[in-house]
């Protein structure tokens, strides 16, 4: 049966994160040196001892949770778990799917540190701060969500930016049409609309300046054909042409990620069993949510590293 690695994106870290991988693998406290350097700040220290509020900025959480990611799959590697022998596909949740990228050799690691920082640095450039929302929608399904984001355009634009599975849309967009898409979602029959506290309305046309700022900045780095193809998050499909991949990453910015479509891919084609390389377990209950026969495993502790050893053989 096909494994597929899995990444994930922001909401994931938290301070000390990654810390333990360091401190027992050589070859994973690298990669936050690897990051360090690519950035000429000690990103390391903010993951580590924090302030939280300084670590859940866009710009340091991007980086950091790739970093975590990268640290852990360097450590598997190191002790014989090839990506290219044990995993059929990588995928990651938005900004996870840079960090699978780079696990895949796409990127490099500093690359990879560089242009998420430029992600999150342009996310959080591209709308004034208040004018902008995200808000969760939980018990509703997705077409009466698109009508609730539809019903709410006169008040502002508004779109389904993540499709999480386990009954969990997030809108976004501007302020006043995620409010009023949130209100006519609760009226439609939603269990719970729950705003977010976001820096910035992730995944929606808002974020055209930052595409663009990462269509620029993804044209100038080194490309490689991933080892693996990667699930991506518009499309919904194996991708290995860097190129293509490059054009997905930038339709990202603005367009919505099909987690749940992402799951039920893997489970139509075939994998099921999957693991999660970095911060938290946010994707593996995700993924229990949305298919029962999927089985997923959170790596990033060293205890994680050898349970998935003794497991991938």
């Amino acid at each position: 049966m096909a494994i597929a690695f899995t990444f994930p994106g922001q909401g994931s870290q938290t301070v000390g994160m990654g810390r333990e991988l360091a401190e027992a693998f050589p070859e994973a406290r690298r990669v936050f040196e690897e990051v360090d350097d690519a950035l000429g700040e000690k990103l390391s220290s903010v993951i580590w001892e924090g302030p939280e509020e300084t670590l859940t900025l866009t710009a340091n959480a991007q980086p950091a949770l790739m970093a975590v990611s990268l640290a852990a799959m360097r450590a598997l590697e190191t002790r014989g778990v090839s990506l290219k022998d044990k995993a059929a596909y990588v995928a990651g949740h938005s900004l996870g799917e840079y960090s699978a990228l780079a696990a895949a050799g796409m990127f490099s690691v500093a690359d990879t540190a560089r242009l998420l920082r430029i992600r999150g640095n342009a996310m959080q450039k591209a709308v004034p701060a208040g004018e902008g929302a995200m808000a969760a929608i939980l018990g509703l399904d997705q077409p009466s969500v698109e009508a609730a984001c539809a019903q709410a355009a006169s008040d502002g634009p508004c779109q389904i930016a993540n499709d999480n599975g386990g009954g969990q849309l997030v809108i976004s967009g501007s302020k006043a049409g995620v409010e009023a898409a949130a209100k006519l979602a609760t009226d439609k029959g939603a269990k719970r609309a729950i705003m977010l506290p976001v820096s910035a309305p992730f995944h929606s046309t808002l974020m055209t300046p930052a595409a663009e700022a990462m269509r620029a900045a993804l044209a100038g780095v080194r490309k490689s054909a991933p080892v693996v193809p990667v699930i991506a998050n518009v499309v919904v499909r194996p991708l290995s042409d860097p190129d293509e991949i490059a054009a997905r990453l930038v339709e990202q910015v603005t367009g919505r990620v099909r987690w749940r479509e992402t799951v039920e891919w893997f489970s139509a084609n075939g994998v099921k069993t999957l693991y999660e390389v970095g911060a938290g377990k946010v994707l593996s209950g995700l993924a229990r949510r949305i298919d029962r026969e999927v089985s997923s495993t959170a790596i990033n502790t060293p205890a994680d590293v050898d349970a998935a050893l003794a497991a991938l053989g």
